[in-house]
């Protein structure tokens, strides 16, 4: 196995860079380079009187997702953990899973590592799993990694 790249997703939460050192760890034994992800959501407005008189702007809680991505990403390149590796950062739009595999194919991403939040039952089905549909779909080989119980 030929490890080039390796694709980091992040949601900026705890449990979402529980991958980091895993990542960093393979990119070092392998001489790879890693490009963290975030992907930013779609904002889907609610239906029905909410008791506001004036409608979210949408656009603008866009705007402040991307500019909150634009400061939080540059963090992980300045990590004592990411010292000496070669980093890129990317944030796009979209849905989370689609959005990580497309990236992974377009930039011929040898690897994903990415952290699962380890929900089950309920909060799963609510939820989703964003890890299990990239392991799904995802053309290349994905290491799902889960915090420890503790966390």
């Amino acid at each position: 196995m030929q490890v080039r790249s390796i694709l980091l997703p992040t949601d900026f939460s705890e449990c979402g860079n529980y991958a980091l050192s895993y990542a960093t760890s393979l990119a070092r034994k392998f001489g790879a380079s890693i490009v963290f992800l975030h992907v930013i959501e779609p904002i889907v407005p609610s239906v029905g009187y909410s008791g506001m008189t004036e409608p979210l702007p949408i656009a603008d809680i866009s705007d402040q997702l991307e500019d909150s991505a634009e400061r939080e990403l540059p963090k992980f390149a300045e990590c004592e953990e990411c010292a000496g590796l070669e980093i890129e950062e990317m944030i796009v739009h979209g849905e989370a899973a689609s959005e990580i595999v497309r990236v992974a194919k377009d930039r011929e991403i040898d690897l994903i590592v990415v952290s699962s939040h380890g929900r089950t039952g309920l909060g799963r089905i609510l939820f989703g799993s964003t890890a299990e549909a990239v392991v799904r779909h995802a053309s290349c080989p994905v290491l799902v990694v889960k915090p420890t119980e503790e966390k």
